[in-house]
């Protein structure tokens, strides 16, 4: 049939809290397609879209750009050159952390008997300024 019995399997299932739902039901991002009774019911691919909204807040979107995305008339409507860009800002913000933990093991692992002596300190220091903003 294609329909959960209500928002407490759906919750079960997905792992994502009954208070939870209600909150994205009044975003716009899931809704239910019917009633039985007091229980609001949802159609399977609700899993689905929950499992995208998981996937987006992770990789740092809004729910309001995911609303955007995930109801349009129903459809999924994915926006190509935001998932691009938003991947281009995820790459960056790697390649700096993995600047950030070469340096901080250079500096816990340094012989020098003071850091400001070791002149890769002196270049962890000046491009981990650069890393942070």
């Amino acid at each position: 049939m294609g329909l959960f019995p209500g928002a407490g399997e759906v919750a079960e299932l997905s792992g994502v809290p009954p208070s939870t739902l209600r909150f994205y039901e009044k975003k716009g991002l899931i809704k239910p397609v019917g009633r039985n009774g007091l229980r609001r019911q949802f159609h399977r691919n609700v899993l689905n879209k929950l499992q995208l909204i998981a996937l987006g807040q992770a990789a740092g979107f809004t729910l309001a750009e995911m609303t955007g995305m995930l109801n349009t008339e129903g459809r999924t409507v994915i926006d190509r050159k935001l998932l691009e860009q938003r991947a281009r800002q995820i790459d960056s913000t790697i390649h700096r952390l993995q600047l950030l933990s070469k340096g901080l093991k250079h500096v816990a692992r340094c012989t020098e008997h003071e850091h400001t002596d070791c002149e890769e300190f002196k270049k962890v220091v000046a491009r981990g300024l650069r890393v942070i903003r």
